[in-house]
């Protein structure tokens, strides 16, 4: 008989403390500062009993979040740029395994995202949070593995594990170059904006400019919009196979990719802008053209993107109830199959309400309460988003 077992006196020896072994074994674990042994001797203990003792539920049936954006990647290299020990597995952030098991998780997207304006490479630091994701997933591939195509996600709800999409933010990790775009694919890269908040050689953002009062303007750019660059990538990513997402672009970059792409796109983190001004969210013409193509967007998490306060950064409180106003209004004007998830956890700041990732049945109870249907909130938490990547992956 097995038994996943979780165990505090050795994290780093057993996996961090989620393990495979007996019911009945004998521990061997060196104690410091113990009455058992006075000078950091060997002790045996025979764990015989279940206490501490924690099933993994890798034979559930059902496992039914699809969260189309984090930044979780940076926030571990981040981590270990100051030497502190962050694993995918279990940390301190919004975002790990532990959690995602817990809040009923099927897939996440993994995003490679590099802040051009304070890399001094960003084609290195892309590539080493590509190396972050291909290790993570070494270390990890018992309960969730990589995924390339829409078989490879039925093969691991199937086998009970968890799936992963690795995904760009920031076009600019491409270095203006298809073939670098090309070995992106190669690495198995499935979606990527076009832009983050800066000018690249793709195309143009919308953009915030903060006030030395503390208010903000929001800049929506609606002349400006893909650059010549720009419109080769999204014909290269619908021939690959890679999901184009419209989150950060500029108003009139959205329309670019709209009037010049035959597949469905995605703006992985975005909501409403008629409820919340932020440029980062969608007009109503965008919605209803999103529901018209068969798009979808993400329900992004941040506080700044959901309020009516004007409230920014880590003042901005992001509450389940603002959450289910936009997910009311955008599938209210684009219709039901419009709307998923892009938490943007671990890229995100302020008080959080949905404060990781093991909280998101309270956001499902929350839509049925406020009469959602169950089968509208599987369309919203992974049937719509599993619907487009289907389409776009499989060529």
């Amino acid at each position: 008989m097995s038994t996943s077992f979780y165990c505090n006196f050795c994290h780093a020896a057993w996996d961090r403390g989620l393990v495979r072994v007996p019911a009945h074994v004998i521990f061997t674990i060196t104690l410091k500062n113990s009455n058992f042994s006075a000078h950091g001797k060997i002790a045996v203990f025979i764990f015989s009993i279940h206490v501490g003792t924690r099933t993994r539920p890798m034979s559930r049936k059902a496992m039914k979040v699809f969260d189309m954006h984090c930044d979780t990647l940076s926030a571990l290299m981040y981590d270990r740029k100051k030497n502190i020990q962050s694993e995918l597995r279990r940390n301190n952030h919004h975002l790990d395994l532990m959690k995602m098991m817990k809040g009923d998780y099927m897939l996440q997207c993994f995003a490679v995202y590099v802040n051009k304006e304070y890399s001094d490479n960003v084609l290195l630091d892309g590539m080493k949070l590509v190396d972050t994701f291909y290790n993570e997933m070494e270390k990890n591939k018992d309960i969730i593995s990589q995924v390339r195509c829409y078989a490879d996600i039925e093969e691991n709800m199937k086998a009970g594990k968890m799936s992963a999409i690795l995904t760009g933010e920031e076009g600019d990790i491409c270095a203006g170059s298809l073939e670098m775009l090309r070995n992106y694919y190669r690495l198995g890269l499935r979606m990527m904006t076009l832009t983050w908040n800066h000018e690249n050689e793709l195309a143009y953002p919308n953009y915030v400019v903060y006030n030395s009062d503390g208010s903000c303007t929001y800049n929506a750019d609606a002349s400006k919009g893909l650059k010549q660059k720009g419109f080769e990538f999204i014909a290269e990513m619908e021939r690959l196979g890679i999901v184009i997402d419209v989150s950060h672009l500029s108003d009139a970059g959205f329309w670019d990719v709209y009037n010049n792409t035959g597949k469905p796109f995605v703006a992985s983190h975005s909501n409403a802008r008629a409820m919340n001004p932020h440029v980062r969210n969608l007009t109503d013409d965008m919605i209803r053209a999103f529901g018209e193509r068969g798009c979808v967007t993400g329900l992004n998490y941040c506080g700044a993107f959901l309020n009516e306060s004007g409230d920014v950064g880590n003042d901005a409180e992001s509450r389940i109830a603002d959450m289910v106003r936009h997910v009311k209004y955008i599938t209210n004007l684009g219709g039901m199959d419009v709307m998923a998830l892009g938490s943007d956890f671990d890229g995100i700041g302020g008080k959080l309400e949905l404060a990781d990732a093991s909280y998101l049945p309270r956001l499902h109870d929350a839509l049925v309460k406020s009469g959602f249907t169950e089968r509208d909130v599987e369309k919203i938490f992974y049937k719509n988003a599993l619907r487009v990547f289907k389409e776009c992956l499989d060529k």
